[in-house]
């Protein structure tokens, strides 16, 4: 066996040489002369013949010398490093818990949940020095260099989300917080089979021991809803069978019930009329993964959007792209007439001064008022009734300008806005332009107006290209839902994993209660409720990877991932300089009571 077996810096055992010097000092020392006192002969004859003894003497003489010698061997041995192999776990000093909150956490096993059997282990799994990582909708460090008590009590705290989870930002996060010589010890079902395997790499890479602990009880039978789509006023939902056998399923809505049959794997999808107001869509009878047994729809309490045109020419493009929406009660009007008041949006298009009356432009802003819409159509010369209703102030016609910025807006986003032939040029007064020619006259803007909103379109209707393009129904889709304050089906519904956002704080009404917020994450399945205004925003799962909760064992991935639950236990230098250390410092204290029992101190 070599020095190098034992010691970890062999050349500090040099230091013996040490000893050297001590012995010969010992040996050149003379023998102290004896003395005989007349007045103490008598105690030693009481003593016996014992104290007298040689070898007695003579090592009470030398008891000094040896320890010296051991005090000396300590610190030379300690100097060299004596070190003992042990298991790389024992010497684990720092751990730091990732642990998944993930939807298919949530599959219920007969035990209670995948995640209550992920957080019992995580609370066993503690060292001197612990870290909590959460893998939520967004991953967040819950506890920061705590006892075993304080990531009990964390652990306690957290909950699995109905979202899906980005397990490797989490795993590299955990990483980015261990110290040196530190463990991280994920515990997940790792149902999803990308993302995380890249970040278990980096770190192991760093020297970091990182276990895998998988959840993977349950789950076999799931068959869920994983997709929608709106078209008008329908929906349409994308059932899936996730088990090994055929599966038989009823999905209801409102009164409505159809039954599907799905083969292994397979897809059915069956379509709903949206109710008013919404409601929820279930698959019977449920399995152990409830999340995607549900679809939350939410729906406008009054889905159709009564439109009042006002018009002294009617344009047929016009009627035509407003006429197509399902949704929408279209009402052509010629001034001068009477309004009543019982729409959601007028529109004003093409009108003769003279003939446009003062109660018709009184009728919108009476609907701003009521938290309505009103949009003005340019054309070559407006009437001077609109007042503020019209967003620009008019300074004659352009022709054939060059589109210049277009707003991410959701009005325009993804339309392609065609130069104008004919355009109404001045400044905008009020409100926002969402599209500007390179001269700057707004195309397109909004604005504000009490309760209610203003929409300008500065295409003039006669020399109007965007009305050949079959992107003009789709906007103007959007324009009125956006005057009547509705929004679509696709923006009224959710998947887990998004967030609601604010311009200011908002009172939202969530599935766990009421929060204020500018930023809300929907990680739960349900309806929000927003503001005062209780417009209800439907959330559900809607994830095919999520909803596939039969996990493959990770020892069976290993050829494909290339990662192992668990490194092998590696062989580690547990260093031993201390104890020997700390024995040399008990020799001193004893060499230190011999002196003072001997006298000599």
């Amino acid at each position: 066996m070599a020095l190098s077996d034992v010691f970890l810096t062999p050349l500090g055992l040099v230091a013996l040489l040490a000893v050297i010097p001590v012995i010969l000092l010992y040996l050149v020392q003379p023998d102290p002369r004896r003395v005989e006192l007349p007045t103490l002969r008598f105690l030693l004859d009481e003593a016996g013949e014992d104290a007298s003894n040689p070898l007695l003497e003579r090592l009470n003489r030398n008891v000094l010398l040896v320890l010296q010698l051991l005090v000396l061997i300590a610190l030379a041995v300690s100097l060299a490093g004596p070190y003992m192999s042990v298991s790389e776990s024992r010497t684990v000093e720092e751990t730091v818990i990732v642990l998944d909150g993930s939807a298919s956490m949530g599959v219920e096993t007969g035990d209670g949940t995948r995640f209550d059997a992920a957080v019992a282990a995580a609370s066993e799994s503690t060292t001197g020095t612990n870290s909590v990582v959460f893998a939520g909708s967004e991953s967040r460090i819950a506890l920061r260099t705590g006892g075993a008590d304080e990531v009990t009590t964390t652990l306690e705290g957290l909950a699995v989300t109905d979202a899906p989870t980005d397990l490797g930002a989490a795993i590299s996060q955990a990483a980015s917080i261990a110290g040196e010589d530190a463990r991280i010890v994920v515990f997940s079902d790792f149902a999803d089979d990308t993302g995380w395997s890249d970040d278990v790499q980096s770190a192991r890479a760093r020297d970091l021991r990182v276990d895998l602990r998988q959840f993977d009880g349950g789950g076999d039978d799931n068959v869920g809803i994983v997709d929608r789509s709106f078209s008008g006023p329908n929906v349409t939902l994308a059932v899936k069978n996730f088990g090994d056998e055929r599966a038989t399923r009823s999905v209801t809505l409102d009164d409505r019930t159809r039954s599907i049959a799905l083969d292994p794997g397979g897809v059915e999808r069956v379509e709903f009329t949206v109710p008013a107001g919404g409601g929820d869509a279930r698959v019977t009878p449920g399995d152990s993964f409830p999340t995607d047994d549900t679809a939350y729809v939410a729906a406008p309490s009054d889905p159709t959007v009564d439109v009042l045109l006002l018009t002294n020419d009617q344009d047929r493009h016009l009627t035509t792209a407003l006429s197509v929406v399902d949704e929408v009660q279209l009402t052509v009007d010629s001034p001068p007439t009477t309004v009543k008041d019982d729409y959601d949006v007028i529109l004003y298009s093409d009108l003769e001064s003279d003939r446009l009356l003062r109660g018709n432009v009184e009728a919108g802003r009476n609907l701003l008022k009521a938290g309505g819409g009103v949009g003005i159509l340019a054309q070559d010369d407006p009437p001077d009734g609109y007042g503020d209703l019209l967003l620009i102030s008019p300074d004659g016609v352009g022709t054939n300008p060059s589109i210049g910025r277009v707003e991410n807006d959701e009005l325009t986003r993804g339309i392609d806005f065609p130069p104008p032939e004919e355009y109404l040029q001045g400044s905008l007064r009020s409100g926002t332009a969402l599209v500007r020619t390179t001269d700057g006259a707004p195309l397109v803007a909004t604005d504000r107006q009490g309760s209610g909103r203003v929409l300008y379109y500065g295409y003039v209707a006669t020399a109007d290209p965007f009305r050949f393009n079959y992107q003009y129904p789709v906007f103007w889709k959007r324009a009125v839902f956006h005057l009547a304050g509705r929004e679509s089906l696709d923006s009224l519904n959710r998947e887990t994993g998004s967030r609601l956002q604010f311009a200011n704080a908002t009172d939202v009404r969530t599935p766990d209660g009421t929060v204020s917020a500018r930023t809300i994450p929907l990680d739960r399945t349900g309806f929000y409720v927003v503001g005062d205004d209780e417009r209800r925003i439907g959330v559900s799962l809607y994830s095919n990877t999520e909803s596939d909760v039969d996990a493959t064992p990770l020892d069976d991935r290993t050829a494909e991932t290339g990662i192992r639950a668990r490194e092998e236990d590696r062989q580690v230098p547990l260093s031993l300089t201390p104890l020997v250390a700390l024995a040399a410092l008990l020799i001193v204290v004893g060499e230190v009571a011999y002196l003072r029992r001997r006298g000599d101190l």
